[in-house]
């Protein structure tokens, strides 16, 4: 069974330039939570669905302007891939490696 639980640090190639950004994921009982951390700002993540090695959710985003994201992503071992899409602009490719020690 796929684990999300950890600390991902992950890479968004956006149209305006690649994002570094880190996903603290939780896994309580088949629950999944977390916040997606930048340097500009926390965010929960909102709507966590888990598939197989599939996770799928929201985030509301203000920066670098007021967006809803929605993610789809991939786990392999402790990589990610995977999309962030923003409204009606093109999905943009997401890839990360979770932190040693989780």
């Amino acid at each position: 069974m796929t684990t999300f639980a950890g600390t991902w640090n992950v890479t968004i190639e956006t149209p305006i330039g690649n994002m570094a950004v880190a996903f603290e994921i939780n896994e309580d009982n088949g629950a999944i939570s977390g916040t997606a951390r930048s340097d500009a700002e926390s965010v929960e993540i909102l709507d966590p669905v888990a598939d197989g090695n599939r996770l799928t959710w929201t985030q509301n985003v203000t920066t670098p302007m007021k967006l809803t994201l929605k993610f789809d992503v991939e786990v392999d071992g402790d990589a990610m891939t995977g999309t962030s899409k923003a409204g009606i602009f093109p999905a943009s490719k997401l890839y990360g490696s979770r932190s040693s020690g989780n």
